[in-house]
């Protein structure tokens, strides 16, 4: 029994080694074409490994367009986007989850049933409004739906605070307090895993947007680094090592972010995880 269990865990192995190796693959030819040369990007078959690395693509690459400025704009988006995001889904998700008014459990299920809503259909209709509202060419139509919520976040974070007992608010307005102060000081210090979780998420949705700076942005010093990145995209030629070197560069930030919250976000995504 303990031998078959054995060669279970082993195959299991294996099959995470294969599946990490597909995952990281795309990673690693990214890196590999930004260390080479235009020629040996160009060159068949292709290699994986460079003949010679080049780092220096990465500094020529930068100084292809004022891409300081494109992070800058970026960064700007994606504060706002995670503030929005935390405030509005929580504020929400708190009154779903501990406010009790007729029609909470209907009105739950329409904000669920707007998953189901592909984004494309909403798609023209948002732009109309976004350009009656005069907010094309501005960063407005890329922060204020944010501030709205989002109907996945709100259910993980109302699920997450149900597991918080209801004799804490009960207790706090007991004593006097209202709604928004057992939310801001009790709640919230509670739940900073999956503040965490939407934070991180929001943070990657914002930073590698493309879809939405392309459609509402017009003024290149607008641009957004995802926009950026077409500078290397001309009519009949891809510059693809520096674009490839800004892509991987582009990258890091997350990567990094995750590596550092990894924890909260695992627990976040953990529905029982809010009171040991």
């Amino acid at each position: 029994m303990i031998r078959k269990r054995k060669i279970g865990d082993i195959i299991l192995f294996i099959i995470l080694c294969i599946g990490a190796l597909i995952i990281l693959f795309p990673i690693a030819w990214m890196v590999s074409t930004a260390l080479k040369s235009a020629p040996e990007v160009a060159a068949y078959p292709p290699t994986l490994l460079p003949e010679k690395p080049m780092f220096e693509n990465f500094g020529i690459a930068w100084s292809k367009a004022p891409f300081g400025r494109y992070i800058t704009n970026t960064l700007m988006i994606v504060f706002f986007n995670v503030i929005g995001a935390v405030f509005s889904n929580s504020l929400i998700a708190y009154g779903f989850a501990k406010i009790k008014f007729t029609g909470r459990e209907t009105l739950f299920k329409v904000v669920l049933a707007t998953m189901m809503i592909p984004g494309f259909v909403t798609l023209v209709p948002t732009f109309v409004i976004m350009s009656k509202l005069h907010w094309v060419n501005t960063y407005l139509p890329l922060i204020v739906p944010v501030f709205c919520g989002n109907a996945f976040h709100i259910f993980m974070m109302r699920q997450f605070y149900q597991t918080i007992p209801n004799e804490l608010s009960e207790a706090a307005r007991v004593d006097g307090a209202g709604h928004f102060y057992i939310w801001g000081k009790l709640i919230m210090p509670l739940t900073k895993p999956i503040m965490a979780t939407v934070a991180l998420v929001n943070f990657k949705n914002a930073w590698g947007d493309f879809q939405g700076p392309l459609l509402y942005l017009s003024d290149p010093k607008k641009y957004t680094l995802q926009l950026g990145l077409q500078v290397f995209k001309g009519q009949g030629y891809t510059e693809w090592n520096y674009l490839m070197a800004i892509s991987f560069l582009s990258m890091l930030p997350i990567l990094l972010l995750f590596f550092c919250f990894q924890n909260y976000f695992i627990e976040g995504m953990n529905v029982g995880g809010a009171v040991k």
